[in-house]
């Protein structure tokens, strides 16, 4: 059973590519490569749109998040900004610090994404080696005494993976506690959710399937007696007919370099053999979820504005509370977008509301 869906708006957040961003994957034409000025272009755009928060991703090609967020916040008003935390890579301790200067920079515009798996060749090129389930537990102590230090308590921890004597923050953050936001569909991830975590992401599939999870999720959160939010990231491809939209991604695939292709089916292999439910989804995935972005297409936003809008109403009504959004030309697609998207968003959201309480 799910449910019923939130009567708030739908939050949506934009994305900032900090690995660079174009046309085609993985070739040089039409090219943007990863420049703050870049950076700085699409936040504005964002800020100035009315979108509350972006992401910003993480990993060996892509500009450091916490940096790149810093440098932003100074020349935004009201974004939020969504940076990785990376339990495994760094230390408690010192995210909290770093948690705490960000925040008070950004008057409380600070949002933590919590990464703990990945790709296994770019895990291990990180230092971290630890089995599936280790890595979640690791997360767990990791979590526990970074929320201790930015609530403001003195910390003494004692566990597997970290040993903390009368740890502190003297300064804190702006916020009470900087909110955590989290991806993992495994039983371990969906445990370390509900037990510590704020917002629980996923990658989209059809509604059906996005309500079976996200119910999964809440009900192992209402066993801790806590709550959690959902949020769905997607990719998307918006045009004035279906068939315009369609040619785009079709063109996507036709341009895709080879060499990409092929470094995807490594991935592949390897994601199988390093876990039997293919961390992300990439050991299911076929040479077109590489060009959709791993999984990113799967709710089929694909077409005009008021069928993009439907199928993103449909995914609130399965459960979800915010939609994390970006694809190719972030610039250009965000003021489509937000023009051309949201609004309608919101028309149907009103009719749902209206028509919800004629019912009651």
């Amino acid at each position: 059973m799910t449910a019923p869906a939130s009567t708030a708006p739908l939050d949506f957040f934009w994305f900032i590519p900090t690995h660079g961003d174009g046309s085609y994957l993985g070739s040089e034409e039409q090219q943007r490569p990863p420049e703050f000025g870049y950076f700085k272009e699409i936040a504005q755009a964002v800020d100035r749109l009315g979108f509350p928060g972006v992401l910003l991703p993480t990993g060996q090609n892509c500009e450091d998040s916490w940096i790149t967020a810093t440098g932003l916040a100074t020349l935004t008003e009201k974004l939020k900004f969504l940076v990785a935390l990376r339990p495994g890579v760094t230390l408690p301790t010192f995210a909290a610090r770093q948690t705490a200067a960000l925040d008070r920079l950004s008057n409380g515009r600070l949002l933590l994404n919590v990464v703990v798996g990945g790709n296994p060749t770019e895990l291990a090129g990180d230092g971290v080696f630890l089995p599936h389930d280790e890595r979640y537990a690791q997360a767990h102590e990791f979590l526990t005494i970074w929320r201790g230090l930015v609530s403001g308590e003195r910390v003494n921890f004692d566990g597997k993976y970290y040993r903390v004597e009368n740890g502190r923050l003297d300064l804190l953050p702006h916020q009470e506690r900087p909110p955590l936001y989290f991806g993992g569909s495994s039983d371990a991830g969906q445990d370390l959710a509900a037990d510590l975590v704020d917002m629980y992401l996923t990658w989209g599939e059809p509604p059906a399937q996005v309500a079976e999870k996200l119910a999964a999720a809440r009900a192992k959160a209402a066993l801790r007696g806590r709550k959690l939010r959902f949020g769905i990231r997607l990719h998307f491809i918006v045009r004035e007919t279906e068939d315009e939209a369609r040619a785009v991604l079709a063109e996507i695939i036709a341009k895709a370099n080879p060499e990409a292709v092929n470094a995807f089916g490594h991935e592949v292999k390897n994601a199988g053999k390093a876990s039997p439910e293919g961390e992300g989804n990439w050991a299911k995935s076929s040479f077109d979820d590489l060009v959709q972005y791993n999984d990113g297409f799967r709710s089929n936003l694909i077409g005009t504005p008021r069928q993009v809008a439907q199928r993103v109403v449909d995914l609130k009504r399965a459960g979800a509370d915010l939609i994390l959004l970006g694809f190719l030309h972030f610039q250009e697609e965000v003021e489509y977008f937000g023009k051309h998207v949201i609004p309608l968003v919101r028309e149907l959201e009103d009719a749902e509301a209206a028509a919800s309480l004629a019912a009651e």
